[in-house]
């Protein structure tokens, strides 16, 4: 198993830097030419939440963007360090939870296999693609 783990600040900027490393990455690890795409998608919309909850909420911590490349299947994780306890419910808030919705919605029209996590300490989006592999062997 294969990982390449990349770190940037929360800054709108990285995100495509972000996007360009995963579709190189999953090219390598045999995710089909017309899945390409939606991959650079998928992490645009991925990275550019997890940037937008890093400004929001004050957060100097980077955004980290993990890409594993498995036997059968490549995965992207995006972590933030954002914390989802209670929140306040403000008229800012509620267009941001909008936003963050949104975001998520285009992830999962894009990617069949989504994972969200979140708590006191952050939360990942987890998306997985098969490889070449895994359809030869299917």
């Amino acid at each position: 198993m294969a990982t390449v783990e990349l770190r940037f600040s929360a800054l709108p900027e990285h995100v495509r830097t972000a996007r360009l490393v995963a579709a190189a990455v999953a090219r390598r690890a045999g995710v089909d030419e017309a899945v390409l795409d939606e991959v650079r998608l998928a992490v645009g919309e991925a990275c550019t939440r997890a940037v937008g909850l890093h400004q929001s909420g004050g957060i100097d911590a980077p955004v980290e963007v993990r890409l594993i490349e498995e036997e059968k299947q490549f995965s992207i994780v995006v972590g933030d360090e954002a914390p989802r306890v209670g929140s306040a419910s403000d008229a800012s808030g509620e267009s941001a939870e909008s936003e963050d919705e949104m975001g998520l919605a285009v992830i999962s029209g894009l990617v069949d296999d989504v994972e969200v996590t979140a708590g006191e300490a952050g939360g990942s989006i987890r998306m997985t693609w098969p490889t070449a592999a895994a359809s030869a062997a299917g």
